[in-house]
């Protein structure tokens, strides 16, 4: 039984991680042991490097904490069973390793999410999932914004280009008219 400084301690703990976090997944874990759930705990560690914490945290605490913050979206979703999956990166690929775990394991269910203060229904967590990860986007955003100055650097090149091979032809016919 934790005493009412530990609480407040958790709270406090729960609090400021909510503050950072850009999202937050709330699932069920009944008739999971701890062994199966140290495997989730382990893999989002492999994932997240860091930036995914997984937490089973009695309701009236999380209830506490979400209050002020984006996660207060997720209170009705605090009943039972209940455990958080925070991010501080890339909301997908936590939403992507979840959604696989679920597949492995049916009786974890996951309940609801939010990211950026909008809650998702569990539909919105599985499109989520399918999301290519924040590095690919980027990686697809600065190709799209590189491909009008690489078209427009080849439209510049080509009149030089064709002046060239204008200027070689002329030189090969002059060559063979003087040659003969």
């Amino acid at each position: 039984m934790l005493t009412r400084a530990q609480k407040a301690e958790s709270v406090a703990a729960l609090k400021e991680k909510f503050a950072r976090a850009n999202s937050v997944i709330v699932a069920e874990y009944r008739g999971l042991d701890i062994a199966t759930l140290d495997k989730l705990r382990a893999k989002l560690r492999a994932d997240g490097a860091g930036k995914y914490e997984y937490h089973v945290v009695k309701n009236s605490l999380l209830k506490l904490a979400s209050e002020g913050n984006d996660v207060a979206v997720l209170k009705p979703h605090f009943k039972g069973p209940t455990a958080v999956a925070i991010s501080y990166a890339d909301p997908a690929k936590l939403a992507k390793t979840l959604i696989d775990y679920a597949k492995e394991n049916d009786k974890f269910a996951l309940r609801g999410g939010m990211v950026s203060g909008k809650a998702l229904d569990q539909k919105e967590i599985a499109t989520l999932a399918t999301l290519p990860s924040l590095d690919t986007l980027r990686a697809q955003l600065i190709g799209l914004l590189q491909a009008p100055a690489q078209k427009i650097l080849g439209v510049l090149q080509a009149p030089g280009g064709q002046i060239a091979r204008l200027a070689s032809a002329r030189s090969k016919k002059l060559e063979e008219a003087g040659g003969a």
